[in-house]
Formats: C-alpha cells, sequence, structure tokens
C-alpha cells in the first residue's frame, strides 16, 4: 500500500532530527553544537533538533533543557521515565509536526555529510524511509572486528528470514521518515529498544513503502551502550515474531 504524498521543496518544508540519549552528559553539548552549526549551514529546510532523553540518572536532561533555552526554536527536548531508544523515537516522532522525522546516534557516528542526501529523496517525494548503510558498496567503516563480525552474521540471518527484503543494513541508527507514512508506521513497531530499526525496515517494506538507502562513512563509538550479547538475543526473538506475524490492517 502506497500512501498519498505530495511533495515539498526543501525550502517550504520542515524537518524534526531526534537525538535519543541515556546517560550522555558527556557528548551531548558538543553533538548538538556539531549538528546545529551543520543543520545552519547545509539544510534549507525549517529544522529542529529533538533531544529525547530515556530516563537518564547523570546530568543529560539538565544539560539539554540549558541547550533547549540557549536556542529556542532550534533545540527542544522531550523526557522519558523509561529506556528505550524505539520508545524514545515514537514519543519524538508522534509528537512531531514536521514534513520529514530523522534520528541519528548523539554519537554521530555517521559522517553528517551524509544527512542531506539522506532526506532530500523523501522531501521529493520519491521514498517514504531513508537509511544509512554501512554495508552496501561505497561505505566507509571504522569498527572493532568483533562488531563488524557481529553485524554482518545479523544481516546474513535477516536476509535468510526476509529473502525480499530489499536493504542491505537493518541496524544502522541513521535514518528519517516521511510524516505521510509516521501514524501507521508506528502502529505496527510493537519494539521499544534496539530491535526498533529492524522492524521499521521489514514493516515498511512489508506495506509496500519505497525504502531509500544510502552507503555512509561510520566510525564506531567505543562507549557505546548497546550489551552485544542482550541485544543479539532480542533481535533474533524480534526477528521470529516479525516473520510470523500479519500486519493488522
Amino acid at each position: 500500500m502506497t500512501p498519498p504524498h505530495t511533495p515539498a521543496t526543501p525550502n517550504h518544508a520542515s524537518v524534526d532530527v531526534v537525538i535519543p540519549v541515556y546517560n550522555e552528559e558527556a557528548a551531548l553539548e558538543q553533538s548538538v553544537e556539531q549538528l546545529r552549526a551543520y543543520l545552519a549551514a547545509n539544510c534549507p529546510a525549517r529544522w529542529r533538533i529533538v533531544v529525547a532523553n530515556n530516563a537518564s540518572v547523570d546530568r543529560t536532561l539538565d544539560i539539554a533543557r540549558d541547550l533547549a533555552a540557549r536556542y529556542p526554536g532550534e533545540v527542544d527536548v522531550v523526557h522519558l521515565d523509561q529506556k528505550g531508544r524505539g520508545r524514545a523515537l515514537k514519543r519524538a516522532w508522534s509528537q512531531s509536526t514536521a514534513d520529514v522525522m530523522a534520528y541519528m546516534d548523539v554519537d554521530l557516528s555517521t559522517n553528517l555529510e551524509h544527512f542531506m542526501p539522506l532526506i532530500n529523496p523523501i522531501l521529493e517525494g520519491r521514498f517514504h524511509i531513508a537509511t544509512g548503510s554501512r554495508l552496501m558498496p561505497g561505505a566507509r567503516v571504522t569498527r572493532q572486528h568483533k562488531r563488524e563480525f557481529i553485524s554482518r552474521c545479523y544481516n546474513l540471518i535477516v536476509k535468510a528470514m526476509f529473502p525480499r527484503r530489499r536493504f542491505y543494513d537493518a541496524q544502522c541508527g541513521f535514518k528519517a521518515i516521511d510524516a505521510a507514512v509516521r501514524n501507521e508506521l508506528l502502529a505496527h513497531i510493537e519494539d521499544n529498544a534496539w530491535f526498533f530499526d529492524t522492524e521499521l525496515l521489514l514493516r515498511s517494506e512489508q506495506r509496500g513503502w519505497r525504502v531509500w538507502e544510502i552507503p555512509v562513512e561510520w566510525i564506531e563509538d567505543l562507549d557505546t551502550r548497546v550489551k552485544i550479547v542482550s541485544t543479539a538475543i532480542e533481535d533474533l526473538k524480534g526477528l521470529v515474531r516479525v516473520r510470523f506475524s500479519r500486519i493488522r490492517g
């Protein structure tokens, strides 16, 4: 099912960029400042940075609120009392009134120069979902061999379970979505944690929505909050659930 969509020119469009955070007091301010400078220089659309705080217990929320006060209209804050990247994105996206909603990791592992190539095809009405890829030809990735091996194994499992899937990388934390499909898509995504990324792409393809994928330059953050073993187990459970469940409606 392809939803109706009226292309928006960048000069008349609006974009929300969500940064989900949990205990990121050390990185948040610098990352927001860097992202803000990039958007001011390169994004012709009206833009806003939304910090989605996931029950942080350090000074993350205070820093986010200080940034919002410093840059009213450009930085905003959404606070959640529960952890979970998927939960934070659902909340921030469901409250957004922007034409395009994107998100990226607070460490800015993905080079920001890929942001406009990511969202432009959505603004132009050619695609509904956009995602970065660390596995496509042309991608440049710097990370530990162990994490590279695990990532490739996981994506091979995705390929085996969903042979018709057309994307390379299910897990890259660099995505965007058209507002025209937001409400319906979020209603189909059950996961509130790290499997959110994969489920977003799989459910999008199940609905027949067009997914745009671009190779990116990506550098691993060694201070990652991801627990590899427990996350892998939950991801595999999620794949089984999506493989054998039907989309409502």
